[in-house]
């Protein structure tokens, strides 16, 4: 690579150099892969004269491996190189007319291609200043699967059964596409991320100590993942297609088109799955002392459910980009996202209730649900290089936007009662809009200070606003027409500006390196809460007074530290022990905050709320880093303190459904300070060329403390999570792969969650002389991975049982064209991440 980049630079200043009064002549040929018999474009002809003992002119071949150069008349030695081929030497040619030199083949170094291999493997993890690096493209078990199923199995990454994405045990973990906020991540909704192919993703960052450049959001930190959609050289790409069961089909498509002055990429994809759901609950009420001090009996003693949801899945995505390179310094990228989802959920869920150990009643509710969601968002972004020495300045837009429209229609009837005439339940039909908007313009200058310094200063402004418009129709018993139940129905507008400037300056000293960092946050946080309910009656409903129009504005101080000290010298970058700390904030976003509760069901209801307060953490980590020819270890310790930390808590509402059930409602609270220790610790093992094992072990408590409503929600809990993969190359292009994950008890104040344990496997095998991969992948081989909890309140108890997706098998194959020698050169494109490009590493 370094001989490619000076032979570049040496042609560049020929170019502006020469001097046009010595007599040209015109050589020209074509350079092929001499073992596939296929032409390589952008391979790299150059004119060595030994009497001036300089290169004297070159040029690169076309798309069909064809060249024409205009050469001075001489006697020169002509060689020819391309990335991992060996080197063509043509010595002592007399050039004194026009020559065609004809076909000439070069072969792969294959020495080359082996060391790159082995080179892929060890650094599967790259430790940064402000973030760790998990190159996730080799992992098999994610192949057909989503970018939720990829990021579960990086370190320090955990996916519930329930898509929620945690960091550290920590769900307040802000998600990024390549180093922004996008649509394609459904606008902070993870739920988005299991609708997109796993085969779209390059990398994901771990950013545990966020540097001042990033926004302040995620009191956990940041995962920024950086897409497939930069390759180079010439037209290449790859088709993925994936068929499944339960029923899961998909296309996607990677395609790039490479040219001297542009570069025009895209993906594409297509899935259709089903993923069945279920879930069983057993709760037991309790007696309870209302308002007035009165004792209330509930009207069953138990109640059993066990509900089973067919989820069908249809969506459609693509991204188009073009980058126009404006000279060798400068360029201008343009893209395009497009998704289209369409979504029919189909749940029953069958009720069994008790009193003295006697089934009193049953009843069967029967839910149908369709969404259809369309996104789109355009991007823009402008970088100049001023100069080799690393000045350069970015510029960024974005503007996105989402509309989601979901039909749900609701009834319910009894199988079994001891009513003599009982009221027949109300059939419901809700219509939910919602829209989503959002603009971001960021600025990034970088300035060089000297061979190891840089100072660094930005502006972002990131404006987002959500309108939810929410109606409900009921039942008129009498008639069996609907009406519109006016005192539910809603429109609820929510908008989030956030505007921020930062400087930060790093430099490394010998074995030391840091980066400094503060950031300058105000956040402004606007709601309208439309409703024909009076404010009043708003805070009855809820029991304690709400905002239902609130406009909270915050300026903010954001200082970041991140250093590194190099134990085994200036120049070696073997073992290293880092150092961070930043300041974070977490908002409050959409329905966290509506206050108006969900349908899903009559007697368990989420409901937002709208007092809830952005809330502030400090962290710090000390991390650790060793490698060994065949062993990286890398380990951490954290601290970290919020306050007015979220926790969702259930609490009896006081309020019945029509047949007498109380209604339990979940809801979100400011709780005054969570403590969060922990430890974490990695090791990348490959004692050979056929085998590499990689695990993680991640320890660590929280201490909650708080009270609302007069209930004490104080909580202290140690819990843990661990993985194992293991990778075996076996004979005849075969490889192998198991990984294995546990996520061990934890409990709040009002649950205690069992441990979940699951395995994946997977095969794949190279075939068509290395062009395609075909693989086959079980996940969750046990069909393990089932969320078990006992909730336990005042007023009830209530053990549950969830499984969101079962057991899942995957056949997949991928076609790769004018890839197959490329591979080194994908290894080494960066991608489009918006991290910290200061290379002081461990």
């Amino acid at each position: 690579m370094k001989h490619f980049l000076t032979l570049t630079t040496a042609l560049i200043l020929f170019t502006f150099s020469t001097a046009f009064s010595q007599k040209e002549v015109t050589i020209t040929g074509k350079v092929i892969d001499k073992d596939v018999n296929q032409p390589l474009e952008y391979a790299t002809v150059a004119f060595f004269s030994k009497t001036e003992n300089k290169i004297v002119t070159g040029g690169i071949t076309d798309l069909e491996g064809n060249f024409s150069i205009a050469v001075p008349v001489g006697t020169y030695d002509i060689t020819v190189e391309y990335i991992s081929y060996k080197k063509l030497t043509l010595t002592d040619r007399n050039l004194d007319k026009d020559t065609n030199l004809g076909t000439l083949g070069i072969v792969i170094d294959a020495q080359s291609l082996n060391e790159v291999t082995v080179v892929a493997e060890r650094t599967t993890v790259e430790i940064k200043l402000d973030k760790k690096v998990y190159n996730i493209g080799q992992d098999l078990t994610t192949s057909g699967g989503t970018v939720s199923d990829a990021l579960n199995n990086v370190p320090s990454v955990s996916v519930d059964i329930e898509g929620a994405i945690s960091l550290r045990g920590n769900e307040n973990v802000r998600i990024l596409i390549n180093g922004k906020p996008s649509a394609m991540a459904g606008f902070g909704d993870t739920n988005i991320l299991s609708q997109l192919p796993a085969e779209a993703i390059e990398r994901v960052e771990v950013i545990t100590s966020p540097s001042a450049r990033y926004d302040a959001e995620g009191t956990a930190g940041i995962l920024n993942i950086i897409l497939r959609q930069k390759e180079t050289l010439g037209f290449n790409g790859s088709l993925n297609i994936n068929i499944g069961d339960p029923d899961n089909y998909g296309v996607s498509a990677n395609l790039n088109l490479r040219k001297e002055k542009y570069n025009l990429f895209t993906n594409l994809g297509w899935r259709y799955f089903d993923a069945p759901r279920t879930s069983f609950s057993d709760a037991n009420y309790f007696d309870r002392i209302n308002d007035d001090g009165e004792l209330v009996t509930p009207e069953f003693e138990r109640i059993r459910e066990d509900q089973y949801v067919e989820r069908l899945n249809r969506n459609y995505n693509g991204n188009i980009g073009l980058e126009y390179f404006i000279n060798d310094k400068s360029s201008i990228t343009g893209s395009l996202f497009y998704r289209y989802g369409e979504d029919a959920d189909l749940s029953f869920n069958n009720s069994d209730r008790f009193n003295s150990g006697s089934l009193v009643e049953q009843t069967f509710r029967r839910e149908k649900q369709t969404e259809k969601d369309n996104s789109y968002q355009f991007s823009l972004n402008y970088i100049n290089k001023f100069d080799d020495a690393g000045q350069e300045l970015k510029v960024d837009f974005q503007y996105g936007k989402d509309k989601e429209i979901q039909e749900t229609g609701i009834s319910e009837d009894y199988l079994l009662t001891q009513q003599s005439n009982p009221d027949p339940f109300q059939r419901e039909e809700v219509y939910t809009t919602e829209k989503q908007n959002e603009y971001l313009f960021q600025a990034d200058y970088v300035l060089p200070i000297g061979e190891d310094s840089r100072f660094e200063a930005g502006y972002r402004d990131n404006y987002e606003r959500q309108k939810t418009d929410y109606d409900l129709f009921q039942e008129e018993i009498a008639t069996g027409s609907l009406f519109l139940n006016d005192t539910i129905s809603n429109l609820f507008d929510y908008t989030e500006h956030v505007t921020a400037i930062y400087s930060q300056y790093g430099t490394k000293w010998g074995k030391f390196s840091f980066l400094l960092g503060l950031r300058l946050e105000n956040t402004r946080l606007k709601g309208d809460i439309d409703s024909r309910l009076t404010e009043e009656e708003l805070n009855d409903a809820f029991g304690f007074p709400i905002q239902t129009d609130f406009d909270n504005n915050y300026l903010g101080l954001f200082p970041t530290v991140n250093l590194i000290y190099n134990l085994a010298g200036e120049d070696d970058k073997e073992e290293s022990v880092t150092f961070g700390y930043n300041r974070r904030i977490n908002r409050p976003r959409g329905w966290f905050i509506n206050p108006f509760p969900s349908r899903s069901s009559r007697t368990n209801v989420f409901q937002g709320n709208p007092n809830l307060q952005p809330a502030f953490s400090s962290a710090f980590d000390i991390g650790y880093l060793k490698r060994w020819d065949d062993l990286t270890l890398t380990t951490s310790v954290y601290y970290q303190h919020e306050t007015d930390s979220f926790e969702r808590v259930e609490e009896n509402t006081g309020q019945q459904t029509s047949d007498g059930i109380d209604i339990i409602r979940t809801i979100p609270v400011n709780l005054s300070t969570n403590k969060r220790t922990g430890a974490e610790l990695g090791l990348l093992y490959n004692p050979a060329k056929w085998l590499r094992l990689n695990s993680s072990f991640n320890f660590f408590q929280f201490k909650t403390e708080g009270d609302f409503n007069g209930v004490d929600y104080g909580a202290k809990n140690t819990s843990y999570f661990a993985r194992f993969s293991s990778k075996v190359t076996l004979p005849g292009k075969i490889d192998w792969q198991t990984n294995a994950n546990y996520n061990g008890a934890r409990e709040d104040a009002q649950t205690k969650t069992d441990g979940i344990f699951s395995m994946d496997l997977a095969f794949s095998k190279e075939i068509f002389k290395d062009k395609a991969t075909v693989s086959l992948n079980v996940r969750d081989v046990f069909n393990s991975r089932k969320r078990q909890s006992l909730t336990t309140t005042e007023f009830f108890s209530r053990y549950s049982e969830n499984q969101w997706r079962q057991r899942q098998i995957t056949l997949s194959l991928m076609f790769r064209f004018n890839q197959q020698k490329k591979q080194q050169r994908d290894r080494n494109q960066n991608g489009q991440g918006n991290g910290d490009e200061m290379e002081f590493e461990g």
